[in-house]
């Protein structure tokens, strides 16, 4: 993983000292609440429900087991003891005192870790696929241009102070696990008929009250124009972004406004000042971020582990963790291994500090000190030997890790919503938790197959819920909390914005209506056919007419 030079170390340290003068400015009353808040936000402090919330940057969800162990001290000592993992794969800090934020920052700045540019409009944490470098199916491991743009983006002086916050995903693999599609800029790697490396293009994608799947508006970019290609996006929606409504601010509503060809062609314009200028990239630099991520000191094996294999065959437990949680490496020999934080009566994305601790010593033992932080909430460890998974299985299922639902019906995206945050219409853990008691059956769960569900307590859309196969919104009918269900949606290849069933429902009603949807889909599907299949084929007439039957 990336390791800071002595530059990057003095920046860090330095952010900490000034915000921590800042800080004391404010409590002692020499600056406003207005004045703090752009300086707070820029460090990743907001003030939520009932406390601030620090939000905690890891760079495309990579992060080592020294680090982990630092976020366990952090949660002891400043907070109530757990920290909650999200979807842009950063980690949040819920009931920090304001006060202590100088202290843990300092903390955090002792590891390499940092909360800039975690909030406010800026370039936000870049994101990737969970086992890039790993994955069988990648074309290029995509990290070494995460962390290029990452030191682009970090403290940019032109782009400090964007319309809105902006956003950038970068797949590298044949699957796209970073649902490129709904970001402001997704990036896909390419070869052309050359053999030649570059990007595929897309802006204007994103959820929140406007829902949009990017616009392609270049097929095929060089890598050694990434940023200069970058910078032009970004001018053009630094000049012309509306600045005047924070609902219409996001690039997404200008593309729209615009139209893709148009918005292509200002791009266009404004890179040809900048093409092959100073920020153009080399090979030499391209090979200095890299040798950040070269590969562990594999062992040579020629195939899979038949002691692995065997013990599979033997305890159906076992396999059926394997089944769900466990994933095929590049490397002969060795897999990925998904560490479920979706346990029911548990947050989705919680872990508390001795859960912490326990994470870290399996990633010391089993996976070279690293771990990633997955868009769904988990954890992986992305080196394991497969003659190790067995005792890893023994070991995650003493800590609470060890649920095989990955994928499933019950790994469920889930924002902190009403229980946390003051922007949320209505609670969205309570309604994931009797979600996840209304399946819990294991053989029920891996007979419904892969299924996608996302719940978010307002339209912000934290938890995703747009592009899962099934999603839950929070709306507020009168002050009364309800939930608004969508059907379809996908952030992969063909990325889909679900479309709503219909009016919406009780708190009380939501573990029926989950019943009545899948059941629907069990009794429609083709042998070959998951959920997202089904519903296309059949459309969504038949799931409206059983979810609202009762009613009519």
């Amino acid at each position: 993983m990336y390791i800071y030079d002595e530059y990057d170390q003095q920046i860090v340290e330095d952010r900490v000292k000034q915000f921590r003068d800042q800080t004391r400015r404010f409590l002692a009353g020499e600056l406003s609440e207005s004045e703090f808040l752009p300086l707070r936000l820029q460090n990743g402090l907001y003030v939520q429900r009932y406390a601030p919330m620090l939000r905690v940057a890891i760079p495309y969800g990579l992060i080592s087991a020294r680090q982990v162990r630092k976020l366990a001290l952090i949660a002891r000592q400043y907070d109530k003891g757990y920290v909650h993992f999200s979807t842009r794969q950063n980690v949040q800090f819920n009931w920090p005192a304001l006060e202590d934020v100088p202290d843990i920052l300092a903390h955090l700045a002792e590891v390499q870790m940092h909360a800039i540019q975690t909030s406010g409009n800026c370039i936000r944490n870049t994101t990737t696929d969970q086992f890039a470098g790993v994955a069988a199916d990648e074309l290029v491991d995509p990290r070494p241009w995460c962390e290029i743009i990452r030191q682009w983006s970090t403290f940019h002086p032109e782009f400090a102070f964007l319309p809105r916050k902006f956003k950038i995903a970068v797949n590298g693999a044949e699957a796209d696990r970073a649902a490129i599609g709904v970001h402001d800029i997704g990036l896909n790697v390419v070869r052309n008929e050359a053999g030649e490396i570059g990007f595929r293009v897309l802006v204007g994608g994103g959820l929140g009250r406007t829902p949009i799947v990017g616009s392609q508006i270049c097929e095929f970019l060089p890598w050694q124009h990434l940023l200069t290609y970058l910078d032009a996006i970004l001018r053009v929606y630094n000049r012309y972004g509306r600045r005047d409504n924070k609902y219409k601010a996001r690039i997404k509503i200008l593309v729209k406004a615009l139209t893709p060809e148009v918005f292509a062609e200002k791009v266009a314009a404004e890179w040809a000042h900048t093409k092959d200028g100073p920020a153009t990239l080399t090979q030499q630099e391209l090979d200095r971020v890299a040798g950040h991520f070269s590969a562990p000191a594999y062992e040579q094996f020629s195939g899979d582990d038949a002691d692995y294999l065997a013990k599979r065959e033997a305890e159906k437990g076992f396999n059926n963790w394997a089944l769900r949680n466990v994933h095929a490496h590049k490397v002969p020999g060795y897999a990925a291994v998904t560490l479920s934080l979706k346990p029911t009566a548990v947050a989705p994305g919680d872990a508390d500090d001795k859960q912490l601790e326990a994470i870290a010593d399996l990633a010391d033992q089993f996976s070279f000190g690293e771990l990633r932080v997955t868009h769904q909430q988990n954890l992986v460890l992305a080196d394991v030997r497969q003659s190790d998974l067995y005792e890893l299985w023994q070991a995650c299922r003493k800590h609470g890790f060890a649920t095989p639902n990955i994928g499933l019906l019950t790994d469920i995206i889930c924002c902190p919503g009403g229980d946390f945050c003051a922007l949320a219409n209505a609670k969205s853990i309570p309604i994931a938790e009797a979600i996840q008691r209304t399946f819990d059956d294991l053989d029920y769960l891996h007979d419904i197959g892969d299924l996608d569900l996302n719940i978010s307590g307002c339209m912000n859309a934290c938890g995703h819920h747009h592009v899962g196969h099934i999603g839950v919104l929070g709306v507020d009918k009168k002050g009364q909390e309800f939930y608004q269900v969508s059907i379809g949606g996908n952030s992969g290849r063909d990325a889909s914005i679900g479309q709503i069933l219909g009016p919406s429902f009780s708190a009380e009603d939501m573990p029926s209506v989950m019943t009545k949807v899948i059941d629907v889909y069990i009794e429609n599907r083709t042998p070959e056919e998951q959920f997202l299949d089904t519903f296309k084929r059949i459309g969504m007439a038949p799931f409206k007419e059983r979810v609202y039957a009762a009613a009519n």
